[in-house]
């Protein structure tokens, strides 16, 4: 491998020093139409091989631009085809660096075969290893569709690109009105991109991903050693019951917690942490955003929208393909009311709730704040399978909210009597120890405790099975 390309650079950049090992170096393009003979092309544009993050093998392919400006071609898909083959052989991650203007033009239909040959292996690695892209310059057209059909995606800050249709194409609009291929706009409109960052900064997260993640769908490898105090408790856990990034990195092994699809749907927190050394999935309510500067820098409603609805289904669906534990904390008191919202929460809703009970991994609840109607049950409730459910004392279940449900008992009377039959309401159908005697709760724990009690349940679970009816798969 030549370290003087920037593709060359970019692998050693990621990859554990002198580690990487290249597969079909000697490669280049068979094409005789328009001259293409004659052009030098050196690993037909892209850069494939093997190594190790941290001690993991991992497979990397990296699109060398200097090349036909890194165009996929016949022979550059097969190598990334190729290494496809290899790594579900293997069972083993597929990290690609997207560097390409696209559709080899010279080649014609043989290159549109062969993007077809890559969605195909994407297709078919799809649950069975994870991958991972990271766009570094453009990627457009067709070769957009790579980043979407894997795991998680990866954008550099400023000079990536990412689109299906030029922004200048779009009726109606032109690039400097609104950038529908910069990274902006694709995090946190899109919801393709799971992190924004600089080429540094990318390869640094990419390997602490690769870290969090089983090898596979069969052989786990992502199990550490604890050197945190099981036990440990989380002074003011309650205070961030808002922002629940930072509840989740409180009660997370030595405070480490990758967020992924960060700039999307920022009313509902998706990522990994360690729990007792082992990778869970968390899926959050957030109500607030706080910056660096510890002050409230957003604030949202405390519903379920079709954007955090999607989001979260995507990853519960990922964690249960690769046998990854799910935490969910609850803070919702019901949907999103808008028009706009109204044209897709039902179906959104619907997709949540099916990604929570389709999951047959173990599956933790805590209640935080309030859980209210049917966003509760979507929100991983006993109802829909979660296996074991806590609540902090100060949490609130019911089917609406107390104020609300007394005005519709004690229609036509006075304040008086609404007040009354609001705080009656409130004791008997909204405490969580109401739920708790019904069995809908298993534990009313302090909000401190929380780390113990989720350690603790997760353990317990770690054995679980469970039989569903057969069929090829559902179609929700």
């Amino acid at each position: 491998m030549s370290t003087t390309t920037l593709a060359g650079q970019r692998i050693t950049s990621l990859l554990d020093e002198n580690s990487f090992v290249e597969i079909g170096g000697l490669v280049t393009a068979r094409s005789t139409d328009f001259n293409l003979k004659q052009t030098d092309t050196p690993s037909d544009g892209v850069i494939t091989g093997y190594g190790v993050i941290d001690g993991n093998l991992v497979y990397v392919y990296s699109q060398d631009a200097s090349v036909l400006g890194g165009s996929m071609g016949e022979m550059h898909a097969k190598k990334i085809t190729n290494l496809y083959d290899l790594a579900m052989k293997t069972g083993a991650p597929v990290i690609g660096l997207i560097d390409s203007a696209g559709l080899r033009l010279q080649e014609a239909t043989d290159a549109l075969n062969a993007f077809g040959e890559v969605y195909l292996k994407q297709t078919l690695a799809s649950g069975v290893i994870p991958q991972i892209t990271a766009v570094f310059g453009n990627c457009g057209g067709g070769l957009a569709l790579i980043p979407a059909l894997t795991d998680f995606t990866f954008m550099e800050e400023k000079k990536a690109k990412l689109f299906v249709n030029s922004p200048n194409a779009l009726a109606g609009n032109e690039i400097s009105r609104c950038d529908t291929s910069a990274a902006a706009f694709q995090s946190e409109k899109a919801g393709i991109v799971d992190v924004v960052a600089d080429e540094a900064s990318i390869f640094s997260q990419i390997r602490e991903l690769i870290g969090m993640l089983p090898a596979n769908n069969e052989d786990d490898h992502s199990y550490v050693e604890c050197n945190d105090d099981l036990n440990r408790a989380c002074p003011g856990l309650a205070a961030c019951v808002g922002d629940t990034s930072i509840l989740i990195s409180n009660i997370a092994d030595n405070n480490l917690f990758f967020e992924t699809k960060r700039n999307y749907a920022k009313e509902m927190v998706t990522g990994f942490i360690k729990l007792n050394g082992v990778t869970v999935g968390v899926v959050a309510n957030r109500t607030e955003v706080y910056g660096d500067n510890g002050e409230v820098q957003e604030k949202h409603e405390a519903v379920l929208t079709n954007r955090g609805c999607r989001k979260a289904a995507e990853f519960i669906n990922f964690c249960d393909a690769f046998e990854i534990p799910l935490l969910s904390l609850t803070n919702v008191k019901g949907y999103e009311a808008t028009t706009c919202g109204e044209r897709n929460i039902a179906r959104e809703a619907a997709r949540l709730t099916y990604a929570f009970a389709n999951a047959t991994v173990p599956k933790v609840n805590v209640v935080t704040g309030k859980a209210f109607g049917s966003a509760y049950i979507t929100m991983n409730s006993k109802a829909i399978g979660a296996d074991m459910t806590f609540a902090w004392p100060d949490a609130r279940i019911g089917t609406m909210d107390a104020g609300l449900a007394a005005k519709i008992i004690c229609d036509g009377q006075g304040a008086d009597a609404i007040e009354a039959c609001a705080k009656e309401y409130e004791a008997l159908q909204n405490n969580v120890v109401s739920a708790a005697k019904r069995g809908y709760v298993d534990a009313i724990i302090e909000a401190p405790e929380t780390r113990k009690y989720v350690i603790g349940a997760f353990e317990m679970l770690f054995t679980k099975r469970e039989e569903r009816p057969a069929k090829k798969h559902g179609t929700v």
